[in-house]
């Protein structure tokens, strides 16, 4: 059995923001969601956050993860002091106890994965992963023998010239034994200038403590200001692109896109350059995104263009066109085979199989059955200063240009509006509509202010 405890307390008074630093978003998720997320392969275990700031708003974040305990640090006097508000909560517990940090989001599974196998194989009393820096300026050294047994840690401020030539570095991720962390917890001293309980110093209680080196470095990168969070997009950004490539997707200058990790690309996409894809989005084979295009939270089908355009929180299903310039909004869900053409917005707007709004219209709050044709410049007028209403059009139907459909309305099936009318009545099936006045003529006629200007100035 394995306990998971990701400490999630501090403040983060670098990234100069009100928001707890754990909570800004990295890729599609916060900081610790991506380390939550990241544990994933490990087998059935516990999962422990120790917050402290800000502790109501970072539980409210995380209430996605109803398995997740809630440990609170009411004072952050350092990673012991953390570690040391565990023990009531796992008091019993006799498996191992891994140790994450909430800011550091860039781990692999597979890290995780290799560091509890070679925890349990060697039977350690503690694990440590470390890394090798070519530049470890700044970061506590770890010094062991050939069989990377640690023999001591030593902060880069105590190293001796010869000792910082040693390039390995402790990461921070941590397996313990906890029976045995547990029993010598409770005797750290804050005998240190910044009077706070480190965690390294249980080292010298525990035998054996094995480090174990990290393959890639990045990995280990903690968040401390807004710089080194765009630093880690840019390393996780380069891992999506590079994984969706390999498993088929065509990135047309990837420089140019952007990819959370929570989007779901199916194999022969191709996303052109300047599109963005955010959040729980997915796109079924096919389908050609982009250029200049920001799709979040949504579900694009098989065979979809989308162009120059922005689709949220929607669906659209297959062999369906949209763009240039729409914008897809609110729940709208379009059916197959149909076009959204230039600058058409749709609201909570659904849409049949077959159904075309091609250009110049908005339709919001809006049912629309299958074969439809919205003419040019149609709008529905859902909103009436205190409420939306609905508006309803049959299979069939077809709207003339600049029509004006006013809400709530029921149009039928196979009906006819003519273009320019203002519709205020519901229309039963099968018939032309015509709501508009009717043209009159006066030759000869001016405004008065149209005569010439005699005045002086």
């Amino acid at each position: 059995m394995v306990a998971v405890a990701i400490l999630a307390a501090g403040k983060g008074t670098r990234m100069k923001s009100s928001l707890p630093k754990v909570l800004h978003a990295l890729g599609g998720r916060s900081l610790i969601e991506q380390v939550l997320y990241n544990c994933r392969l490990l087998p059935g275990s516990r999962r422990l956050a120790v917050v402290g700031y800000q502790s109501d708003r970072v539980k409210a974040a995380l209430s996605s993860f109803p398995d997740l305990e809630f440990v609170e640090q009411t004072e952050q006097l350092g990673t012991g002091h953390a570690v040391q508000q565990l023990l009531p909560h796992l008091d019993g517990f006799t498996g191992d106890l891994l140790i994450l940090n909430g800011d550091v989001p860039l781990l692999r599974p597979e890290t995780l994965q290799q560091l509890l196998e070679t925890h349990s194989a060697h039977q350690n009393a503690a694990t440590i992963l470390t890394a090798r820096l070519p530049d470890p300026q700044g970061y506590g050294r770890v010094f062991c023998d050939d069989r990377h047994l640690v023999q001591k840690i030593i902060e880069h401020r105590d190293c001796t010239p010869e000792q910082r030539e040693n390039c390995r570095i402790n990461a921070g991720v941590y397996c313990f034994r906890w029976p045995e962390l547990a029993k010598v917890l409770p005797q750290l001293q804050a005998n240190n200038d910044q009077q706070e309980y480190y965690l390294t110093d249980v080292f010298e209680q525990l035998e054996p403590v094995m480090a174990i080196d990290v393959e890639d470095s990045e990995e280990i990168l903690g968040i401390n200001d807004r710089v080194q969070l765009a630093s880690a997009y840019q390393i996780l950004q380069q891992r999506v692109k590079e994984a969706a490539m390999l498993s088929g997707v065509t990135l047309i200058d990837p420089a140019s896109i952007t990819i959370d990790d929570t989007v779901e690309l199916e194999a022969d996409v191709i996303i052109e350059p300047q599109t963005h894809l955010r959040g729980h989005t997915v796109i079924g084979s096919g389908s050609r995104i982009g250029p200049g295009s920001l799709i979040q939270n949504s579900r694009i089908g098989k065979n979809v263009t989308v162009m120059y355009s922005a689709v949220n929180n929607s669906t659209v299903a297959d062999e369906t066109s949209i763009g240039p310039y729409a914008h897809l909004r609110d729940r709208a869900t379009v059916g197959s085979a149909c076009r959204i053409g230039n600058f058409v917005e749709l609201k909570n707007t659904q849409m049949g199989d077959r159904t075309n709004v091609a250009h110049l219209s908005y339709l919001g709050d809006a049912t629309l059955g299958t074969k439809v044709n919205i003419g040019a410049g149609t709008i529905t007028a859902n909103y009436d200063g205190v409420n939306k209403h609905p508006t309803s059009i049959g299979d069939r139907s077809k709207t003339g240009a600049n029509s004006v459909l006013v809400a709530p309305i029921t149009i039928g099936a196979d009906v006819n509006i003519a273009a320019g009318s203002a519709i205020t009545e519901n229309v039963p099936d099968d018939c032309l509509a015509i709501g508009r006045a009717r043209q009159v003529l006066k030759p000869g006629w001016r405004l008065k202010s149209d005569e010439p200007n005699t005045s002086s100035s």
